[in-house]
């Protein structure tokens, strides 16, 4: 069925193919699901690394870091420890994206391709984040999950909780992204 609000469905949900990586994104959260997904990916080998990044983070209280419990998660499902880099000062996604590109360089791997994997409703969000830190030769492919609450592009709009978190990403994304709007063209 068609809404008049498809648009921002197709605005705010973006998944794309997933193709092998140089590494494995995952911005914060109090999902495990996040890394539920990356194991899943990495398993299929399809990058060598798997990044997690966060700081405190009050939904998580038994961790005192997005990370310490992201990684957590990730080593429960078999992703071997030393696959894990760590990122762990990011407060929010424009930080998750520069620390973790400062993790990449830091460890000198040469990326090219990045897989990230984020809650459903914030996909389109963090990839235009990620794009606008990382160099723009970088091709991202986007592995998205639902979180707890299963937000998802053919549901938002059955439930007003989701409605309103749904419809707070688009504000986020003009807000944020307005000053970059002539750096992608560039």
């Amino acid at each position: 069925m068609s809404y008049p609000f498809d648009c921002i469905s197709e605005l705010v949900f973006i998944e794309t193919g997933i193709k092998t990586a140089d590494i494995i994104l995952v911005p914060g959260g109090s999902h495990q699901q996040l890394m539920e997904k990356a194991s899943e990916l990495y398993k299929q080998g399809l990058a060598p690394y798997v990044l997690p990044s966060g700081h405190f983070n009050p939904k998580i209280p038994e961790y005192s870091l997005e990370w310490e419990f992201l990684k957590s998660t990730g080593v429960k499902l078999d992703i071997p420890e030393e696959k894990i880099l760590k990122e762990d000062q990011a407060r929010h996604t424009f930080e998750n994206a520069e620390f973790s590109w400062k993790v990449i360089k830091e460890n000198n791997l040469l990326v090219k391709k990045v897989i990230l994997v984020c809650k459903a409703y914030h996909s389109r969000r963090a990839l235009l984040t990620y794009q606008s830190v990382f160099p723009k030769e970088i091709e991202f492919f986007v592995a998205c999950v639902p979180d707890k609450r299963e937000i998802r592009k053919d549901n938002w709009f059955l439930d007003e909780e989701k409605i309103r978190i749904v419809m707070g990403k688009v504000v986020k994304i003009g807000k944020y992204f307005e000053p970059y709007i002539k750096r992608f063209q560039e």
